[in-house]
């Protein structure tokens, strides 16, 4: 069918159908009569109009409600190679943030919402495979606050998000926006400082996230911290510039599990995160595009090992998702959790084979 055609007649029945709906209207509210319309129009504009203001001022009522309780939580961090933002985790001087922002740095600079002066902070430890770390101050400066973490599963698409942090080196910097979906696997990359961890139901966010705003907090309007921005999106396009409007930030139970593993134990215990227990590279066919991946090492012991995967091997499919990439092959885990039973697809010498495995953990 020709679309330009046939929007042509849909016009033209536009056209017509409009003027029915406004005579419509006017019966409605007072039989077509010129007194009684005018009376109820006039009315019911001024309430509209007096309640727009009032819902407006709610509104930025809310925000900067949520802006004084929280933002006092969220500091900026400043690494060798890299600035960020951390969010206060607990009255001790616990502060969670990205791993890529403090890297391998054993100690770090901290400044805090109410104060230009430059704490130092010590590593406690850092799990990359969640882009996560926590870091614990020297000293604790009188009134330091600690955020609330909410509900990660209770997070809607649509509901009124704050991103809280240092973009760019400004401090105490709130953007806003919405959340614009929840559930994204994302994986970061391994350049220009990210960690090259997959991701699993990140909160995709319409919030400016910008270089500086890593580790800060995304913050809903019960003043609660439903997520940890963590990257942008990238337009290949625009020259991997950054794409407007698509920031992504770790989910709030996750970060939880995280951070009090780490403070509890020193190092993450349980990760929930699924894995096969090899070490692994991307593999191109005969066209030079990516075909696989090719299994350099298997741990042993580990999933793969007790399923009689070998090295050399190369993983092509993971149940019915096919596998081209090793980013391919984490997103596929990423779904998944330690101790489900998966068939992996490969090649040995040319010939396909599957196998049964049940997944460990990473």
């Amino acid at each position: 069918m020709d679309v330009a055609s046939s929007a042509r007649p849909r016009g033209r029945a536009l056209a017509r159908v409009l003027p029915l709906i406004a005579g419509c209207s006017v019966v409605l509210l007072g039989g077509c009569s010129g007194g009684g319309a005018s009376a109820g129009t006039e009315s019911g504009t001024k309430a509209a109009r007096a309640a727009a203001p009032r819902a407006a001022n709610d509104l930025q009522d809310d925000y900067q409600r949520v802006i004084k309780d929280v933002l006092p939580s969220v500091v900026q961090i400043q690494a060798t190679s890299d600035l960020g933002s951390g969010v206060v985790y607990d009255d001790k001087g616990h502060i969670v943030t990205n791993a890529h922002v403090v890297g391998d740095e054993k100690t770090i600079k901290v400044t805090t919402a109410n104060s230009e002066d430059e704490l130092t902070a010590k590593l406690v430890s850092t799990y990359p495979q969640q882009d996560l770390a926590v870091i614990k101050l020297d000293r604790k400066p009188k009134g330091l606050k600690a955020a609330g973490f909410g509900n990660s599963s209770k997070v809607d698409v649509g509901q009124i998000v704050l991103a809280m942090g240092s973009p760019l080196g400004l401090s105490s910097s709130v953007t806003q926006g919405i959340v614009s979906a929840t559930g994204r696997t994302v994986s970061e990359g391994s350049t220009d400082g990210g960690t090259g961890a997959t991701i699993a139901n990140m909160v995709q966010t319409s919030a400016a996230i910008n270089p500086g705003n890593s580790g800060g907090a995304l913050v809903d309007l019960d003043g609660q911290v439903i997520g940890i921005p963590t990257l942008a999106a990238t337009d290949p396009g625009m020259g991997e510039g950054a794409a407007a409007g698509i920031g992504f930030a770790i989910p709030a139970s996750m970060v939880r599990t995280v951070a009090d593993q780490i403070i509890e134990d020193g190092r993450v215990t349980d990760s929930g995160r699924a894995a096969l227990g090899i070490t692994a590279r991307t593999v191109v066919g005969a066209d030079y595009r990516p075909a696989g991946v090719a299994v350099v090492e298997v741990k042993d012991g580990g999933a793969a090992a007790n399923a009689g995967i070998e090295r050399g091997d190369v993983i092509t499919g993971l149940d019915d998702t096919e596998v081209t990439t090793v980013t391919s092959l984490s997103e596929a885990l990423a779904a998944r959790k330690p101790g489900e039973k998966v068939r992996v697809t490969y090649t040995r010498d040319g010939d396909e084979k599957s196998a049964e495995v049940t997944l460990g953990e990473q």
